[in-house]
Formats: structure tokens, C-alpha cells, sequence
């Protein structure tokens, strides 16, 4: 009688056999020097061309240069799945203002070249789709991204990405919730490179007094299917929450508390609170 748990024969089926976990990832080794300095990494999300593509490349530099680790640069999108009131009107905003895919890879490269904080991409993978999987993932590392964060893409029909990401050198951050079976954290876990990105609350984003106790396990969980790396976010807003989630996860994600403060004072808003949740303010 076999021994291996049903996640594991789910991922042999669904996962190409040449699958690696990218030993070059820049992401997972930011992560694992933060841990060595003994704090989480800071995970900083800001949607590209919000409020105008200029002021949304001001906005990433600031965060990389004040204490942020790794930065997502959200893609705007028509119809979003997971994104709460505040980045939903940023993103419609940077919409009506004339943002393009295209316009992304500036705001990445700028990240890369202007700080020295991890860029990637988060995106629904409709845009990247309609620009073709090998072309996005192509201009991406070329602009010094590190990978894509894909909040709508599970790895059953992410085969087209496996190949890009791997021949482009990305990393697959493919998320996990407090639902998720033992048998799709298997699956997530043995998907993804760089971190997993462990969704601590049911429901879109959005900054809360409390971040859910189901995070920990969650965490846990995801570690025990063989995660390297385990991020948590969804609803971080204060430095209080980046030290609780800190002393279980290897990052801390905040996104909706950071575009707030875009909207009501700019770049340097931004920069301010960055150095408030890094503890260095």
C-alpha cells in the first residue's frame, strides 16, 4: 500500500517532469537574506500607472528605496477578481489616465535599475495573455523583473507559463488560500518558485484593524507541502502586523495601505510609510 499522500500524485500528473524551482531565483535569495538578518522580507504592491505612469515610477522608486524588499507592480485591469475598493479605483484610474501593458516594463526596469529591492509583475493573466506568454515573460527579464505574481492562474493550466518561466529564468508565484486542500497546497508548493503567496483572509483586498489567525496555519500548512518560501498578505496596514506575521512567514505583503497613501500624498507618502511598516521611521 503506497504511502504518498493524493497532492503528491495530483502534481505528477498536472506538473511537467523538467519542472525545476529556479535555483537562480533573485526573489527566494532576498528572502533567505532578510531571514538572516532575522526579519521578514517586505513585499510592497503598487498598481503601475496610478495615478500617471510618471508618478507610479516615482511611487515604486520610493518604495525600494526605503526599506522595501521585493515590489509588485500591479497590472490595471477591467475586471478584477480579488482587488478591494481602493486599488479597484487606482487601477480604473490609471485606466482613464491612458495606461498600457506595455507601460509595466518602465516602471519594472526603473525599480531595477533605481533601487535594489526585487521587482516583479502581478497581474490577472488576461494581459499577458493577450500579448503572448513567451513575449511578456521575454520583455519582463529583459526590464529586470523577477517573476509574476498570477492571482487567477492555477498551475492545472499554467503549462504555456511553465515553459516561459523557465526559459526566461522568472519565477511562478502562484497563491494559496485558507480553503486550499492538503492536495492543492501540494500542488501550489511543487508549482511555484521564488515564495508561495499565502492569502490570510477569504475576500478581496483591502487594509483591517487585525490580520486573520488563520494565517499561521495557513503558513504552516503551505511550508509542510514544501514550500520554500511562504509570503501572507491581504489586509496588512500597520508596522503591528508586519511584526506578528513576521515572527511565522518569511514575508509580509502590503498593498492596499500603501496605494491609499499614494492617492492622498504621493511618492513621498509612499516613502513614509514604507519606512513606518520596514521600522525604520
Amino acid at each position: 500500500m503506497s504511502t504518498t499522500h493524493p497532492g503528491a500524485d495530483l502534481a505528477s500528473r498536472i506538473l511537467p517532469a523538467d519542472l525545476g524551482s529556479n535555483p537562480d531565483s533573485r526573489l527566494a535569495a532576498r528572502i533567505a537574506a532578510c531571514r538572516e538578518q532575522g526579519r521578514p522580507a517586505l513585499v510592497g504592491y503598487l498598481p503601475a500607472g496610478f495615478p500617471t505612469v510618471e508618478e507610479s515610477v516615482e511611487a515604486a522608486v520610493a518604495l525600494g528605496r526605503n526599506g522595501a524588499d521585493v515590489i509588485e507592480i500591479g497590472i490595471p485591469y477591467s475586471d478584477p477578481v480579488m482587488d478591494g475598493p481602493v486599488i479597484q479605483h487606482a487601477t480604473t484610474t490609471a485606466l482613464a489616465n491612458g495606461f498600457r501593458v506595455a507601460d509595466v516594463f518602465r516602471v519594472v526596469r526603473a525599480v531595477a535599475e533605481r533601487t535594489d529591492a526585487v521587482p516583479v509583475v502581478m497581474t490577472y493573466w488576461n494581459p499577458v495573455l493577450q500579448m503572448g506568454v513567451d513575449t511578456f515573460a521575454e520583455r519582463l527579464a529583459e526590464a529586470g523583473g523577477a517573476g509574476i505574481i498570477t492571482p487567477d492562474l492555477i498551475p492545472d493550466e499554467a503549462a504555456e507559463w511553465f515553459a516561459a518561466s523557465q526559459a526566461h529564468g522568472l519565477d511562478r508565484i502562484f497563491l494559496a488560500a485558507p480553503s486550499s486542500s492538503r492536495e492543492r497546497l501540494d500542488l501550489v508548493a511543487k508549482a511555484a518558485s521564488g515564495f508561495v503567496y499565502a492569502v490570510s483572509v477569504m475576500g478581496v483586498t483591502g487594509a483591517r484593524d487585525a490580520v486573520s489567525d488563520v494565517a499561521e496555519q495557513l503558513v504552516a500548512d503551505t511550508r509542510a507541502a514544501g514550500a520554500q518560501h511562504v509570503c501572507v498578505g491581504l489586509g496588512v496596514s500597520r508596522r503591528a502586523h508586519v511584526e506578528e506575521i513576521g515572527a511565522y512567514a518569511d514575508g509580509v505583503i502590503v498593498g492596499t495601505a500603501l496605494v491609499k497613501a499614494l492617492a492622498d500624498g504621493g511618492p513621498e507618502a509612499v516613502g513614509a510609510l514604507t519606512r513606518e511598516l520596514a521600522g525604520l521611521a
